[in-house]
C-alpha cells in the first residue's frame, strides 16, 4: 500500500496517521512510503516504481504550511486578496496521488479541516475525500471508518488479483 504522508507531523497528526495505519494493518495491508533517507536524485521515478509494486494508495492531507494573508491569481482579472488563514498540505500529496491515479490504483484520500484544492476537492476521484479521523473517534465514526476501509479494501483486492 502506498501511503502519501508528510515526514514531520504534530502529535495530533501522528495520532490520526496511527489510526489509519492500524486500519491498514487490520486488513493485512503493508504501508509503504518514501522516507527522507530514501530520497534519490530521481524522486518522481522512485515514486512511480514504488507505486507499480502497490495495489492501492492512501493520501493523508495534513497541514504543512499556513498562510495568514496573501494574494491569489496575482496580475489576472481574478486577482483577490485574502486576510484569512489558508492551510496547505505537502505538494507531494498531489504529485503522488496523480501518479497513483495514473497507475489505476484505488485511492483513499483523507484531509484535515481546512485542507482543500487539487486532490482534496470533493468529487476529484471515484472515492470521496474523507475527513481525517480525530484523536478520539466516537464509536459511530469509528465504525464508519472501518466500513470505508473494507469497501476500499475490496477494490484493492480486485486490483491485486487482476494484475
Amino acid at each position: 500500500m502506498f501511503v502519501s504522508c508528510p515526514t514531520t507531523l504534530s502529535p495530533a497528526q501522528e495520532a490520526a496517521r496511527g489510526q489509519i495505519i492500524r486500519q491498514l494493518e487490520r486488513l493485512n495491508l503493508e504501508p509503504h512510503a518514501l522516507g527522507r533517507a530514501d530520497y534519490p536524485h530521481e524522486l518522481l521515478r522512485e515514486v512511480l516504481l514504488l507505486a507499480r509494486h502497490c495495489s492501492g494508495g492512501v493520501i493523508l492531507g495534513f497541514e504543512q504550511y499556513r498562510s495568514l494573508a496573501g494574494v491569489e491569481k496575482q496580475g489576472t482579472p481574478a486577482e483577490s486578496e485574502h486576510n484569512q488563514e489558508r492551510l496547505f498540505p505537502t505538494p507531494w500529496n498531489h504529485i503522488e496521488a496523480g501518479i497513483l491515479y495514473a497507475e489505476s490504483l484505488p485511492l483513499l484520500i483523507f484531509r484535515e479541516p481546512g485542507i482543500d484544492g487539487g486532490v482534496f476537492d470533493p468529487g476529484v476521484t471515484d472515492i470521496f475525500v474523507q475527513d481525517m479521523p480525530g484523536e478520539r473517534e466516537v464509536p459511530a465514526r469509528e465504525l464508519a471508518l472501518t466500513e470505508l476501509f473494507l469497501k476500499w479494501h475490496a477494490l484493492v483486492n480486485a486490483h491485486y488479483y487482476n494484475v
